[in-house]
């Protein structure tokens, strides 16, 4: 058995009366989700955080700031017929800069989509569960 963990972000941003969220989808699987990666694959002595805010800008270009801790997520997955256990730990982040069109090879599309959009565009449980509480943060902290 392998553990894992990962962090990433539910990055949102206000225009006007409307809220956007952004999401991702993976060139692997294809499935929609929040961009997150595995902490200290790039470098060992990286905080959560770090690596929250590296992996989204390198899966969606796109600058966040964090302004909230969710919930950590752990779930089982399979892979090369090991049984991983993997926990991610999410933040919310207030869009800063950045564009969309400069998001790396693991993601084939990044989109900002409305807010009323987003359970329905995600294709996990676990990102369901980390938007449930995400949405609740942003639309009642004013965030």
């Amino acid at each position: 058995m392998k553990f894992e963990f990962s962090a990433g972000g539910v990055v949102f941003q206000k225009k006007g009366n409307q809220t956007l969220v952004l999401v991702a989808q993976h060139s692997g699987h294809h499935g929609w989700g929040f961009p997150k990666g595995l902490i200290g694959d790039t470098n060992k002595s990286e905080s959560k955080e770090e690596t929250a805010l590296r992996e989204v800008k390198e899966e969606t270009g796109i600058i966040g700031e964090i302004i909230h801790t969710l919930s950590p997520q752990t779930y089982w997955y399979a892979w090369e017929g090991e049984k991983n256990k993997k926990t991610v730990y999410f933040f919310v982040m207030r869009f800063v800069s950045g564009d969309t069109t400069q998001h790396d090879f693991e993601m084939e599309n990044v989109e900002w989509i409305d807010s009323n959009d987003v359970e329905n565009r995600l294709t996990f449980k676990t990102d369901k569960a980390v938007w449930e509480e995400a949405k609740e943060y942003i639309f009642t902290q004013n965030a």
